[in-house]
């Protein structure tokens, strides 16, 4: 995987570049294959199921209509999985990044989103007007389900301003101030600014804080611009977000940022303390104390780990090895207080599989736990009040088919044979996409020709139909179709 200059990294943080910028930095990377197309909402039968229910591997049949799992198999079934040797999971999720926070971002990496699983995300620092017009193209079949924290609060010196002031082509300040992002340096001026808060239409308050423990950075002026808020700002946003049922998210640096947040009581806090440390500080003095860890787990805060961001700044061997040892330490902390870890990866140029392989290489927690953060916990904290994550009815019918046991193994992840979201499947053929609800559909005669072609019989067994049986839409089908989910991705679905 490519990554940013080490000087990129801290910018992208709070804040992803403007498309230029990133176009710059980037480049215009490989050719990218045929967006995913969804087909039309389909009734299921998934047969010898077999999927995690956040502790373990259930098995059974599973039924799926109007986009949800139900208890009963419906009386028109479109399409009848065999799915005897796979696995479901649901779909991961990423708390943490910048990168479809933009038209040119969304084009550029959305889908990739979805071929590696993740239907659903945060990007935690945005300039509503990159936001307003893709608004209408997220949370659709075809693309990610997506918050946006376009409320980004900073200081005065704080974090984007300098990476704004230095882009391509550079902003002024009054192209930024109460505009890109908002700046409160007191908790007064939070007072008065609120009222912008409204008009920007944010799923989530961003505020950023940076070794608010280092008033001498606030003296250096190759710091200006890159740090943040106080925690009296911190605690002042959180309370008038709080009265207004708004959620809010605190980016952090030092061990006594995160500390500072948890006793405001923010809702999540954007990363692990110590990513890297910034201005040439032990890594050690980034751990958490344990009464902290714990006071976050009785606050129910969730802290997202954005580990694998580390890895942007190229450090040294033995320096990445004492970040990484703090790293484990810290997860070891907060996961034996009970603190609600979640997945996020910062990583501009990955998501929320690229987090899960390095929290899995930092072996804190096993295969189950990470699972589990990835594609239950995290789902459910970003959108609590939808049904994600689960195989229950009346849980949204989103899942991958995997053709091995994530649990025994993590890169089974990497390469889903089918995507399902909301009841559709997701493919990167037309022809498939449009008749996936057909008894005679492009899927099928796909996978009869492979049959036909190697002289071997495919692992789908077909139903019998009556004599005066036709192809029909989705939806209106009498007799469902049944294919084996390695059948169905055989035209890359």
């Amino acid at each position: 995987m490519s990554l940013l200059p080490r000087s990129s990294r801290p910018l992208l943080a709070p804040l992803a570049p403007l498309a230029l910028v990133l176009a710059a930095l980037l480049g215009a990377g490989p050719a990218r294959a045929d967006n995913y197309k969804a087909s039309p909402e389909m009734a299921m039968e998934l047969r010898h199921a077999r999927w995690f229910d956040g502790e373990k591997l259930q098995s059974g049949t599973l039924y799926v209509e109007d986009g949800r799992f139900v208890e009963k198999r419906p009386r028109k079934v479109n399409r009848l999985l065999e799915l005897r040797g796979q696995t479901l999971v649901a779909p991961l999720a990423d708390a943490h990044n910048h990168n479809l926070q933009s038209a040119w971002g969304l084009d550029k990496f959305g889908q990739d989103y979805l071929r590696d699983g993740v239907f659903y995300a945060a990007m935690l620092c945005a300039d509503p007007a990159a936001i307003e017009p893709i608004r209408a193209r997220i949370s659709q079949p075809e693309a990610p389900d997506v918050l946006f924290a376009t409320a980004c609060i900073t200081s005065s010196d704080g974090q984007p301003l300098a990476m704004l002031q230095s882009g391509t082509p550079p902003m002024a300040l009054d192209q930024i101030v109460d505009k890109a992002v908002l700046v409160m340096d007191t908790p007064e001026q939070v007072g008065q600014k609120w009222p912008l808060i409204a008009g920007r239409h944010s799923d989530l308050v961003k505020v950023i804080m940076s070794y608010h423990d280092r008033p001498e950075l606030r003296q250096v002026p190759e710091q200006r611009g890159r740090l943040g808020v106080t925690p009296e700002v911190v605690a002042e946003v959180v309370r008038r977000a709080h009265a207004e049922q708004r959620r809010v998210v605190v980016h952090i640096e030092s061990a006594a940022d995160f500390a500072a947040v948890v006793r405001a009581g923010a809702d999540f806090i954007a990363e692990l303390p110590g990513y890297f440390p910034q201005h040439g500080e032990d890594p050690e003095t980034h751990l958490i104390a344990p009464d902290v860890a714990a006071l976050a787990a009785e606050k129910k805060i969730g802290i997202i780990t954005a580990t694998v961001a580390t890895r942007l700044f190229q450090p040294a061997p033995e320096l990445l090895a004492r970040i990484e040892a703090v790293q484990k330490q810290n997860l070891e902390r907060l996961r034996t207080a009970g603190a609600q870890l979640l997945v996020g990866s910062d990583l501009f140029t990955g998501n929320a599989l690229s987090e899960l392989h390095h929290l899995e290489q930092l072996g804190v927690l096993d295969k189950p736990a990470l699972l589990r953060l990835a594609t239950v916990d995290t789902p459910k904290a970003l959108f609590p009040h939808r049904k994600l994550g689960c195989f229950r009815p009346g849980c949204e019918a989103s899942f991958l088919v995997l053709i091995g046991n994530p649990l025994e193994d993590l890169d089974a992840l990497d390469k889903p044979l089918l995507r399902i979201k909301q009841g559709r499947v997701l493919t990167q053929l037309e022809d498939v996409a449009a008749t996936a609800g057909e008894e005679n559909n492009a899927l099928n005669s796909a996978a009869g020709a492979q049959k036909k072609s190697s002289g071997k019989k495919s692992g789908a067994k077909s139903t019998k139909k009556s004599s005066n049986s036709k192809a029909k839409p989705a939806g209106k089908s009498t007799k469902g179709t049944k294919t084996s989910a390695r059948d169905a991705s055989t035209p890359r679905a």
